[in-house]
């Protein structure tokens, strides 16, 4: 049922857009019978990724884009369930397209390619999608929350609150979860490297637990969400000449973890938020917990949009802000934007866009997402992959950007018009 509404929303956008499959596919570098079998409900894709790549060639409204992401979300985690919902299907990029990464990573190993998982992947076998649904679904997860390097976001859910105290049980003294003792230094490649956790604790990026079992909701993490593709820039402490093109969104985590990239001057985090069961959880808020304040990183600035080339984004429903280089940063919803509290349920999950900004620091810090139920209550500390998120200022840093159709990166300004 899921997979068939999920089908019927993309539809009604592509019929209403007046452009053909064929049309649709070659922007969207994906053969046609894929996006048939998208449209038709005889596929779900693994990825949100190229669903709203879709959706906005087919002009969504923000309104339809928020409901594309709910039925793709419940499409996604009813193929989980024995008997329900379509395969998986993933698509390759085209080749040649610039979102295939050949660099080598900072260490000097060559990188895979990243341009969309091989076609065998999908066809692993009933035993690898069962993993991969319960994934989805929340089972429970030693690493914490993030995206995979794949670019598929992971849910956080897990024993250990990383010192939150559970409710209904005081211990006489409560460690918080990342200290300034247990804050994360930068490694020779850039990227904070997480320090071991203090005894008796778990790392960043476990669920709280309270005395009356696993948490009832998860958490889907995708730090490298891109709010629009103009203003999306990173930080890479590498001449240009020894930099990829720019990749495509789903392909972000894996482009970054190859550059040892860090988000330049904000970060667009993208929080799925649903329910395990059918009780209601109320979603009571959302702090930010600093970890570390340095000084902006000294490296050169990559844009990820292309010179001259118009893009847009419609504001999302849930839509919050971050001034990291505020004394004490706070999550405040947009301007006509509602705030917390909100009610999730496994059947009604929640999307929450975190726009944090970074002008004056190199910051990395993470988020406590606070809910209740009935009698229970905890909190879910959210990360990337065990590590906090990181975002650094970029004024006065060299800044280039990637000619559409070019071959090299340009400094900034020095494009002709097209």
């Amino acid at each position: 049922m899921a997979a068939a509404e999920f089908a019927e929303l993309l539809r009604e956008l592509k019929d209403r857009s007046g452009l053909s499959y064929g049309t649709l596919a070659k922007r969207l570098h994906m053969s046609t019978s894929t996006l048939h079998r998208y449209c038709n409900g005889d596929a779900v894709p693994t990825d949100y990724a190229p669903v709203e790549r879709l959706a906005r060639l087919c002009k969504a409204s923000p309104e339809e884009l928020v409901e594309l992401h709910r039925r793709w979300v419940l499409a996604d985690a009813g193929r989980g369930k024995k008997g329900s919902g379509p395969a998986a299907e993933e698509e390759p990029t085209a080749a040649g397209d610039p979102a295939v990464v050949t660099d080598v990573t900072p260490d000097g190993v060559p990188a895979p390619p990243v341009g969309g998982r091989r076609r065998r992947a999908v066809l692993a076998g009933i035993a690898a999608l069962a993993v991969v649904g319960a994934v989805v679904l929340g089972v429970q997860l030693s690493g914490g929350g993030g995206e995979r390097g794949d670019g598929a976001a992971s849910s956080v859910q897990g024993k250990g609150a990383g010192g939150a105290t559970p409710s209904g049980s005081a211990p006489a003294s409560a460690s918080p979860s990342v200290t300034p003792s247990a804050s994360a230094s930068p490694s020779a490649s850039g990227t904070p490297s997480p320090s071991p956790s203090a005894a008796g604790q778990e790392r960043p990026g476990a669920a709280a637990e309270d005395s009356s079992g696993t948490p009832p909701l998860t958490v889907g993490i995708r730090p490298h969400a891109w709010e629009s593709p103009c203003d999306q820039r990173y930080l890479i402490d590498r001449e240009p000449g020894r930099v990829s093109p720019p990749p495509v969104e789903q392909d972000a985590p894996a482009w970054v973890a190859a550059h040892g990239a860090v988000p330049s001057g904000k970060q667009f985090l993208e929080l799925t938020v649903q329910g395990t069961g059918e009780e209601t959880v109320v979603v009571d808020g959302l702090k930010v917990r600093m970890v570390q304040k340095r000084s902006p990183l000294a490296w050169s600035d990559y844009a990820m949009g292309y010179p001259g080339v118009g893009c847009g984004a419609g504001v999302p429903t849930r839509y919050f802000t971050v001034a990291l280089d505020a004394a004490r940063p706070a999550v405040v919803p947009e301007a006509g934007h509602a705030d917390f509290p909100f009610k999730v349920s496994e059947s009604d999950p929640e999307v929450y866009y975190i726009n944090a900004d970074a002008s004056a620091y190199d910051v990395s810090w993470t988020l406590e997402l606070s809910w209740s139920s009935g009698t229970r209550h905890g909190t879910l500390l959210l990360d990337d992959e065990g590590r906090p998120f990181r975002t650094s200022g970029n004024n006065g840093r060299p800044a280039y950007e990637f000619p559409l159709g070019g071959s090299a990166w340009q400094r900034a300004g020095s494009s002709p018009a097209p």
